[in-house]
């Protein structure tokens, strides 16, 4: 049974680090123009899409018992993978619901690939739950990345209302999945992200908070040292 940093979670760790290196340079050095900037990003969203979508339909199943009500992703991570790959694939270019997404998507696509906790729930990383679980976090991970080096979003403290609007949906859509569905917990609402610690939904929105004013405050004066040096 593969374990967390074990053999086959460093190994993959390492494939798709370099894999998606590649894909970014190349994309990087290639797609100069904005037309192939909008197919590489499509292609990394839709390849996004079919990850949490593979890994929603393998909880379904997963269980003796039929869950469909699974399909509906009940964590940030899978909630995020869904809702970044549809605002790629349908949303215009800096669309508001990347301004809430795209931190949640790259910190928690790096961090649960990293601290994969779910890599030992089958006899092999392979297990479809485990690979799928393990893809849709790199590839939303990538996908940020790739927004960001495209500038396929102006990020800015004017669109402070979108996080705070995007992370009140995902706890209204988890108390509603914990009580008309057979589930403990959805989004962290009850239960810790890591256990043992105070990190539920309720501990992690102020540290959030807190960290995404911080990133917002240093792209700002990065932002108006850049204007004043354009100036003089």
């Amino acid at each position: 049974m593969p374990e967390l940093f074990g053999v086959e979670h460093i190994l993959y760790l390492a494939i798709s680090t370099a894999a998606a290196s590649a894909a970014l340079l190349l994309a990087k050095r290639y797609a100069r123009d904005e037309k192939s900037q909008i197919v590489f990003l499509k292609v990394l969203a839709a390849l996004l899409l079919a990850a949490i979508v593979t890994n929603r339909l393998s909880q379904v199943f997963r269980y003796d018992d039929v869950r469909w009500y699974l399909i509906i992703p009940d964590s940030f991570c899978g909630m995020t993978s869904l809702v970044l790959a549809l605002s790629v694939l349908f949303g215009r270019r800096d669309n508001n619901v990347l301004h809430f997404v795209w931190l949640l998507g790259l910190f928690g696509g790096v961090s649960s690939s990293i601290y994969a906790s779910y890599v030992g729930q089958g006899p092999t990383i392979f297990y479809l739950p485990t690979i799928s679980g393990l893809l849709h976090h790199s590839i939303s991970a990538a996908l940020v990345v790739a927004i960001l080096m495209f500038g396929y979003i102006e990020i800015t403290y004017k669109k402070w209302y979108c996080t705070l609007f995007g992370f009140t949906s995902y706890l209204t859509l988890g108390a509603f999945m914990m009580q008309e569905f057979d589930m403990n917990d959805a989004f962290h609402i009850a239960e810790p992200l890591i256990e043992g610690t105070f990190l539920t939904a309720w501990g992690m929105a102020p540290l959030y908070a807190v960290g995404y004013a911080l990133i917002l405050f240093v792209i700002e004066t990065v932002k108006k040292k850049r204007k004043k040096a354009d100036a003089s």
